[in-house]
């Protein structure tokens, strides 16, 4: 995810308007996406710091992308991304041995001369032949534990930049949840899919079933019990992508500044055309649910319809939906038989 100083949005008539790259106003960001992968792929051993500058090269004179977009592309890249990094301080204890040694003979200078005698190239080559190592060797580990200094291991990249743009307009919806006190969802559909994950975000849930069918979640976490909490705002985002795999939904979010405390409100559905980074749910989970409903039949058999995950039940702190729920064209409430596990 990005950070919340990568966020960029509007605000218009108290709704948040994250920033978004389309096809029809950003088609020519294509190429320089494409030249930023390839920047990637192919820049093995590269530092950190370095890549990134690349990559502002690229978008350099491009007018229509601030700063703040092209830091967030790196920021996107770099979570494909592997670098060596310092993990048992050597580059620390080699920085301490170096500099102490360099110190005996402050200043040094590049012409040495009567009045200063200590050449930086000629101190160099004796703390290198002090450590058994070329200079090369001993600047390329002086710094490795600093981020910008971590060289490039490796990059799974993204299949194309299509990817990684739609990878981007995600990420700047999950950066304006940051601030979100609340998120509430109407759902239609996938309501095992959209609890699971919200309990694997660790977000707490209020279920209200809807007049016209489907259900409501309210989504928020134990402190917003005692008063609007902003803590939630990394779990939700954590959320966002999964509840985008899910079909017949539409989420509105809570958002409060941090610095004023105004409210505005955050709204975001299928018809937005984002595109999750998780896989779509399966329609069954299982071959043996799969047989069932298909020896079943779409039609009714004596009056009795199959429906899939049609219902939400819940009992105190346990919410269970049934993989299939039966209902009768002369019925007036359903009536459950289900073979399913708890969301």
């Amino acid at each position: 995810m990005l950070t919340r100083e990568l966020a960029i949005a509007e605000y218009d008539s108290g709704q948040v308007i994250p920033d978004r790259l389309t096809q029809k106003q950003h088609s020519h960001y294509v190429g320089l996406v494409d030249q930023t992968l390839e920047l990637y792929r192919v820049g093995m051993g590269e530092l950190r710091r370095d890549l990134h500058r690349g990559v502002h090269q690229i978008f350099a004179d491009e007018l229509d992308c601030p700063v703040r977009r092209i830091d967030a592309f790196c920021k996107l890249l770099d979570e494909k991304s592997a670098y060596d990094r310092d993990q048992k301080g050597l580059a620390a204890r080699l920085r301490k041995h170096v500099f102490r040694e360099a110190a005996a003979h402050h200043p040094l200078v590049q012409h040495p001369d009567q009045l200063f005698e200590s050449g930086e190239l000629e101190v160099k080559h004796e703390i290198a032949g002090q450590l058994g190592r070329s200079w090369l060797e001993i600047e390329r580990e002086l710094f490795s534990d600093v981020v910008q200094f971590h060289r490039l291991k490796s990059f799974d990249g993204y299949e194309n930049a299509p990817a990684l743009l739609s990878r981007y307009n995600v990420a700047q919806c999950q950066a304006v949840l940051f601030d979100a006190i609340s998120m509430t969802v109407w759902a239609d559909a996938d309501f095992k899919q959209i609890l699971r994950y919200a309990k694997l975000a660790r977000l707490m849930h209020i279920i209200e079933r809807r007049t016209n069918g489907g259900y409501v979640f309210q989504f928020d976490g134990p402190s917003s019990v005692l008063r609007p909490s902003r803590r939630y705002g990394v779990a939700f985002a954590s959320f966002l992508p999964a509840l985008l795999a899910c079909r017949g939904w539409k989420m509105q979010a809570r958002i409060q500044h941090r610095r004023s405390g105004w409210e505005n409100y955050f709204r975001l559905s299928p018809a937005d055309g984002l595109v999750s980074n998780h896989s779509v749910p399966e329609p069954f989970d299982s071959e043996l649910e799969e047989n069932f409903f298909d020896h079943w039949g779409r039609e009714p058999r004596e009056g009795w319809a199959i429906i899939r995950e049609g219902e939400v039940l819940q009992l105190d702190q346990t919410v269970f939906v049934p993989d299939f729920v039966f209902q009768h064209e002369k019925a007036l409430s359903l009536s459950e038989m289900h073979f399913g596990e708890r969301a």
